[in-house]
This record gives structure tokens, sequence and C-alpha cells, in this order.
């Protein structure tokens, strides 16, 4: 079954090309702890390029997240993933001074980026002139997720419960969200509570067109919440117009943090397959590349007798 939704998407989205990538490449960011290093992965031909921004998960780095970047640069867009202030490569645990600011510091990360462009430009050779800066995506996973839906608009309840401050980016134009937390409140755990005041999301604000990938295994240890709580950017923003359910998916969703990772809980390489060619059309579709791509690539993953996952719009 997986091999035949493999076959029929890699028509809908066309065949890869050779990828370019180059890292690390500094930005300029003064006030920051430690310099900003890229990474940049683009196809190696082609113009008019559309941006895709990755944010990855707690602890990582530029140099995961392959199996969806670089199959992304391989199909046309040009993939950019900074170095986070949380990678192990840092060291700035927990009791840090600097981590009570780190998830903001994320978010400047992705702006600092879309202000650089030239310079990214510039450090790719043969990339200069060929990009579309008109047509950007932010994406994530887990942590990195939190990081990518505040430029697409959602915002963060303070102590108070006000929603507080508006931190989107009109540049982006479009999003996807790989296994986001959800609303905080009481369903938190403690631990989460007094360390994590981004899991206090307001999605309503949320009105870019977003794609949310979530497992119906994903269990997390920060939320009583069951797996629905990686659903919830979906269920309450009017932006997040699709949800794709994959069916004994935890939060790696197969692993696309990396083959063979040890964090991997759920190693699937044949879901990480599909979800680097459904994440490409709806991309392509999103970043108006290809405007069938999305609606076909939805009818393939939804046919068939023994389905891996689900797919909802609203």
């Amino acid at each position: 079954m997986t091999a035949s939704i493999v076959s029929t998407l890699d028509r809908i989205i066309g065949a890869g090309s050779p990828v370019v990538s180059v890292a690390p490449v500094a930005l300029s960011a003064p006030d920051r702890p430690v310099p900003l290093e890229v990474r940049v992965s683009a196809p190696a031909t082609g113009t008019d390029l559309p941006v895709v921004v990755f944010s990855h998960g707690n602890g990582w780095n530029l140099d995961g997240y392959a199996p969806l970047t670089a199959f992304w640069a391989s199909r046309g867009f040009v993939v950019i993933q900074p170095t986070h202030l949380d990678s192990r490569r840092n060291g700035f645990g927990f009791d840090h001074p600097v981590f009570p600011t780190i998830w903001t510091e994320r978010i400047v990360d992705l702006t600092r980026i879309l202000d650089q462009l030239d310079t990214i430009e510039a450090a790719v050779p043969g990339l200069a002139g060929r990009v579309d800066r008109s047509r950007v995506a932010a994406t994530g996973h887990s942590w990195g997720g939190q990081t990518a839906q505040t430029l697409l608009g959602a915002r963060t309840f303070d102590e108070a419960g006000q929603v507080g401050q508006d931190m989107s980016d009109g540049r982006v134009t479009a999003g996807i969200l790989f296994a986001t937390t959800g609303l905080g409140g009481d369903d938190l755990h403690p631990f989460a509570q007094a360390n994590f005041p981004f899991m206090r999301p307001s999605f309503q604000e949320l009105t870019t067109p977003t794609l949310v990938v979530a497992g119906d295994h994903d269990q997390s240890k920060m939320s009583s919440r069951g797996p629905d709580w990686f659903t919830d950017a979906y269920t309450h923003s009017p932006g997040a117009t699709d949800l794709l359910t994959f069916y004994g998916a935890e939060h790696a969703l197969g692993g696309i943090v990396g083959y063979e990772v040890a964090e991997t809980t759920d190693e699937d390489p044949e879901r990480v397959a599909v979800i680097q060619r459904m994440s490409t059309a709806y991309l392509r579709t999103a970043l108006h590349v290809d405007e069938n791509s999305w609606p076909a690539g939805r009818a393939v993953f939804s046919a068939g007798s023994d389905p891996i996952g689900r797919v909802d719009s609203k």
C-alpha cells in the first residue's frame, strides 16, 4: 500500500534534481549569545525558487532533518535551517541564564534569516538571482513548530491570561507544523508550566495557510492530553486548513529527524517517504508552484482499503 502511494505521489510532485547544500553560513546577530549559523540547501538548477525556513526540535541543529529538508530542496525549494540556541552543541541547559529567553530568540532567528536573504543567496554558488522572495513558508518540528507558528500568526498567552505580542511576519505566506504542541492550561505538567511559556499558545490569530502533521500515538510527557493535543493548531486556528494524521506514528513521525536516529521511537522509513511527498505536494500548492499538487496528493492519500492515515480539511 505504502509503495503504491509513494509511486503515485512521485508522479504528482515530479522527479528530484541534484542539490547544492552549504553550511555553516554565518548571519549577522550582534546581540545573540553565540553566532547564528544556517544550512542552505537548494536545487542546482532552476529559477524563481520558493523559500522554506525550517526550525528544528529541541536540542537539534542545522545538520538534522535531512529526510525532509534535502527532499524539499531536490523538488525545487531553497531550504534554510538555523541552529537555535537550545541546540546540544551550545550546552545551554534548563538552568542556564539564557534558557528563559530561548523561545523568543528562536523566533528572532527566523526573522533574521528573512532579513538576510542577500547574504544567504551569495553564500551558495550559483544561487544569486534565482530565489523568489515573495513565496516563503515557515515550517518546524516539535518546538520548531511552535517557533514557526509564531511567524504564521499564533500568539502566546501571558501569565495574566492576556494574548501577547504579535510576532507574525508578513513575508511568510504558508506553513507546515510537524508534531507541534497544543493548548496550555491545567493539562500541562508542572515542569512545562514552570519552564515553557510558549506552551500557552493562542491559535485564533493564526490566519496563514498551514498544514498540521500529527501522529495518533504521539503521547507527550509535557501534557496529560492524548495525541489529539498535537492537532490543536488545526482545531483552533482559522489558517490551519489541513490536518494530516498518521496511524501508529509517535513524536518523530517515523524518523523525520534523520534515519536511524536514537530518539526515534517509531522508525518507519516508508512513513517518512510519504511525509516527504505529501509535505512537498502541500508546499507546491501553498506557494503557487502547482495548484493541483495538494488536492491530487490528498486524494491519493485518502484512497485505498488499508489507509496509513487520514487527511482532514476545513
